[in-house]
């Protein structure tokens, strides 16, 4: 299941599917019996419009949940681009030879964050996160030298700054391993699957033509895709950019 939330198309794919199978099923159960009576289909009208109301719900309240987690990522993006780009300056404080290796340092921190944000690559990503954890390492080894000799107020600020730099990070992968947990997915999938199970069945023999009953599963997948590709942040075609982290690599490399 986390395989296909990954990627909005298999989401789409695995829903049109499985929800057309459901009302098909609804359809053939109804074609063994008689059409609903008037007073049958009043109650039955009263149900479906509760648990379509209900499903609607839930699809909207996933789907606020997913931008939320989207506006999120983008916010800690530019947060983590500022705190690299302030740590830069704010090495100015430190002596001279220990300032020149924490730029270097921060100069290749930044190419691994970018990285980071681009790639889909499970492998690559790994990479990445080893090349930075080593990274991180050696920014904090480098600025925990003169803020042990000399510790002074300006030097204070260079370290409050490097730690700004390292909770930017695990702020940000926090947030991007943050998604709709797979309970509402299964909660809105079996709501959507009894939702089309009813129209089916409820369908007039020879008065609903097969077009006609796609509208409901092709409407809803839809929903689920576009719910899953901005709740994905790598495998959706709506991904965070690094932006922010881009042109501040831009800035760095000309200065």
């Amino acid at each position: 299941m986390s395989y296909v939330l990954r990627f909005s198309s298999l989401v789409f794919i695995f829903s049109i599917v499985v929800l057309w199978l459901a009302l098909r099923i609804g359809v053939s159960v109804r074609k063994r019996r008689q059409n609903l009576a008037e007073n049958e289909r009043e109650d039955f009208g009263m149900i479906m419009s509760a648990i379509l109301t209900f499903l609607g719900l839930i699809i909207g309240f996933s789907f606020s949940m997913a931008i939320t987690r989207y506006d999120q990522r983008k916010t800690l993006e530019e947060a983590e681009a500022n705190a690299i780009g302030t740590e830069y300056v704010r090495a100015d404080f430190l002596p001279t030879p220990y300032a020149a290796k924490v730029r270097a340092l921060l100069k290749n921190y930044l190419d691994q964050r970018v990285l980071f944000y681009k790639t889909r690559d499970d492998r690559q990503l790994a990479q990445i996160d080893a090349a930075t954890s080593q990274l991180e390492t050696d920014l904090w080894s480098t600025i925990q030298g003169p803020a042990t000799a000399q510790p002074t107020p300006l030097i204070t600020i260079a370290v409050t700054g490097m730690n700004d730099v390292l909770n930017s990070r695990g702020s940000t992968e926090a947030a991007w391993v943050n998604r709709i947990p797979n309970a509402a997915w299964g909660l809105m999938m079996t709501i959507a699957i009894f939702c089309n199970l009813l129209i089916g069945y409820g369908a007039r023999q020879g008065g609903a033509r097969t077009a006609l009953l796609l509208v409901l599963p092709l409407v809803i997948s839809i929903s689920f895709m576009l719910i899953a590709d901005i709740d994905s942040p790598r495998g959706g075609v709506v991904r965070v950019r690094a932006q922010n982290l881009t042109s501040l690599s831009r800035s760095l490399y000309d200065h």
